[in-house]
């Protein structure tokens, strides 16, 4: 059997939305139906590179493709652009972005003048793109982005153009600020609370970012480590019959702790 080719994947896809006898679930989609598929689809590559599954990776990055394909035949049929056009535009931007590899006229480009040459590059992109001539920094900055890489993101921009803490000190002291803001907020309406919240775990996302942190990274190995020791805790209770919900503060400390050392000296 010969290997299949990009091609064969597009005609595949042709054929599923094909209105005469094609697949009668992918004809009805539209991008609004597909865009969750492609999201998942991510996380679901991204989980793969966590779990170093790289079988399960080829086979991810593969759905994730057939969802690239998908919303470039939905384009293609209303006469918007088509897949050779999304290659021939992330080559374009590739190529102009990389000066210092392509153009044989650019070379001993220093780290500094690599970013500010791919900042520039990119605000012309923003500027160029922008229907409603918004030119901010931040423009651009997908809204479906979960909210911790959207905060990163938007902190990162922020800074590019000059408008951040100068020290990690700084960032500290705006957290404490926050907590503050917090603890005032607990006696007043909802929505003060709701706010302050948001600006707390905004003001720790920019403490990541200043400390080379991934927050949405860090963040999931917090959600992993707590379920571990939870599945751990669980466990030793079921050992001696009893029930989470009917043991006091003191069992339950008592029990986390444990759970932590166990861990702890498993994962030596």
């Amino acid at each position: 059997m010969n290997a299949r080719g990009i091609d064969d994947l597009l005609a595949i896809m042709a054929r599923l939305r094909d209105p005469d006898g094609g697949c009668p679930w992918d004809i009805t989609q539209s991008f609004d139906t597909v865009y969750p598929y492609t999201l998942e689809e991510a996380y679901e590559v991204a989980d793969a590179i966590k779990r170093e599954d790289f079988d399960d990776l080829r086979d991810e990055l593969g759905d994730l493709l057939l969802n690239i394909v998908f919303h470039a035949q939905m384009a293609r049929e209303r006469s918007l652009f088509d897949f050779a056009d999304v290659v021939e535009s992330i080559c374009e931007k590739m190529v102009r972005r990389h000066p210092h590899v392509f153009d044989t006229q650019v070379s001993g480009v220093s780290d500094k003048e690599l970013r500010a040459n791919w900042e520039s590059q990119k605000a012309a992109e923003r500027e160029e793109k922008s229907a409603d001539g918004n030119t901010s920094a931040l423009a651009g900055v997908a809204l479906a982005l979960p909210a911790l890489m959207r905060a990163q993101k938007i902190g990162r921009r922020a800074s590019r153009v000059g408008f951040d803490w100068d020290s990690i000190e700084a960032v500290m002291d705006k957290i404490r600020e926050e907590l503050e803001e917090c603890e005032e907020a607990v006696s007043e309406t909802p929505q003060r609370i709701h706010e302050e919240v948001g600006d707390l775990l905004f003001a720790v996302v920019n403490l990541a970012r200043h400390t080379g942190v991934d927050a949405e990274h860090a963040l999931r190995q917090a959600n992993d480590k707590f379920q571990a020791r939870f599945e751990e805790v669980e466990t030793a209770a079921a050992i001696v019959a009893r029930e989470l919900s009917d043991c006091d503060a003191a069992e339950l400390d008592r029990y986390w702790r444990a759970a932590k050392a166990a861990i702890s000296k498993n994962s030596v």
